[in-house]
């Protein structure tokens, strides 16, 4: 059904066998065929394309795809390129400049964080066309609680970046002591201020992975 060519194949077997994603499938193939559908079916999985299990150094987890034109594109909070860079994520980049001193960059798409090993995983993976949290409680909440939950078995650390309340709920699936979770309110301007403006979880991040040995994060998009 799904193939991500690498080592996810392996962690994830059995799960686009279970009942949840059957019922999932087809709701969505009705959906791509009747709809205008974001991101594209075959960047819906991108995140863990780009960034193999055993790769992973951090995990940023976002709410569902942008829902408008040429943004979604499978990663969380990113955006293709010649898209207006969106606000939550200007405010990402100007944390990483106050925090490690990266300029904010001219665009949007996080693909070498993701090739960095950052997963950018949305907890929904699809969404409509101008209708946000469209795809809420269809079925992606069980895959992406899933993914957390074999992120959380592996023994290698990560530090798991979550912010605002949709991100924080996961917190529950991360029990293993090896990780590290930071939470802050979430990026968007209606937050921001409310504690993700001095977070510090990038250098923090780097911080530990250093401390594990760990190659840190390179936070430059550019």
């Amino acid at each position: 059904m799904v193939s991500f060519g690498n080592d996810w194949d392996q962690v994830m077997e059995g799960e686009f066998e279970k009942e949840y994603y059957l019922k999932l499938r087809e709701f969505l193939k009705r959906e791509y065929f009747t709809q205008t559908i974001y991101p594209d079916m075959n960047n819906i999985f991108n995140a863990m394309k780009l960034t193999p299990y055993s790769s992973v150094k951090a995990v940023i987890i976002g709410q569902d795809p942008y829902h408008e034109p040429g943004q979604a594109h499978g990663l969380c909070f990113s955006v293709l390129k010649g898209t207006q860079i969106p606000p939550s994520l200007r405010n990402i980049y100007k944390e990483i400049n106050d925090d490690l001193g990266i300029p904010p960059a001219p665009h949007g798409e996080l693909t070498k964080w993701a090739e960095n090993g950052v997963l950018l995983l949305n907890n929904v993976l699809t969404v409509r066309r101008a209708n946000a949290n469209s795809h809420k409680g269809m079925g992606w909440e069980y895959f992406t609680d899933d993914v957390i939950m074999k992120l959380n078995e592996r023994e290698k650390p990560m530090v798991f970046l979550l912010w605002g309340g949709n991100a924080k709920s996961k917190t529950r699936l991360i029990t293993n002591p090896a990780h590290l979770v930071l939470t802050a309110a979430h990026p968007s301007p209606l937050s921001a201020y409310n504690g993700f403006f001095g977070c510090r979880h990038f250098s923090r991040c780097n911080e530990f992975l250093a401390a594990h040995g760990i190659e840190p994060v390179d936070w430059r998009v550019d």
